[in-house]
């Protein structure tokens, strides 16, 4: 008898542990998805200050980048600490290993956006360049891929998360047909500056395509296991 309830006492303790270890995780979960979503508005902002010439969202922008910040250092430092103390399983190991990688995309992202607002308000004096229409387009086909990125890590849908790497090679075609227009542009009247800011801001989507791209691919891992 004795033997039994100890037995059964340590049944119960594991499947507390248990418990409170997947009461973390979706707790990171709904964090992870509200840094997304403060990550998405930055790149909104970025987008209006950059094509509506709008000053307020360039300046909204750094209250949003500290609040992400905050939630990186969170969410990483619970991950660390439940790898750590709690000894998860390899599939959990996977789990929270893939939520530190995720959750930097989603930093680097935050930090692109801020960057593209500062190229914004440098580019205030100078009149629209013919590119920046397709520069633009480009711009909206990022932000489709990190929407859709969020999407596959809310689902947990491999699937959508595998498509975002199709995406991808939309703007990467954007970017190095944009860049071929301004690196071989003639007849330069003034200042370089704006050309040398619009070479930055491309590279700066490009980039944040990459990690949307990330972030769905490292959904498609916690759910398949696969790279």
């Amino acid at each position: 008898m004795a033997s039994q309830a100890g037995l059964s006492a340590s049944s119960y303790s594991k499947n507390f542990r248990l418990t409170h270890f997947r009461r973390k995780v979706k707790r990171l979960e709904r964090d992870i998805l509200r840094m997304g979503a403060l990550v998405e508005n930055s790149f909104r902002l970025s987008h209006q200050a950059l094509f509506a010439r709008d000053l307020s969202a360039a300046e909204a922008i750094p209250l949003l980048d500290k609040q992400i910040d905050r939630f990186y250092r969170q969410i990483e430092s619970e991950c660390v600490m439940l790898m750590t103390l709690q000894a998860p399983a390899a599939m959990d190991s996977r789990l929270l290993g893939a939520f530190m990688q995720l959750v930097r995309d989603l930093e680097r992202i935050g930090d692109y956006a801020q960057d593209i607002s500062e190229i914004a308000v440098k580019l205030f004096p100078y009149p629209p360049h013919p590119c920046m229409a397709e520069i633009e387009e480009m711009s909206h086909q990022a932000r489709a891929m990190l929407a859709t990125s969020l999407v596959a890590l809310a689902d947990l849908d491999a699937e959508v998360g595998q498509r975002i790497k199709q995406l991808d090679s939309i703007v990467d075609d954007a970017y190095h047909n944009l860049y071929e227009v301004l690196a071989n542009q003639r007849d330069i009247k003034g200042v370089v500056e704006p050309l040398l800011l619009m070479a930055l801001l491309i590279r700066h989507l490009e980039r944040m395509a990459d990690h949307a791209t990330n972030i769905g691919q490292r959904v498609s891992y916690i759910v398949t296991g696969h790279r």
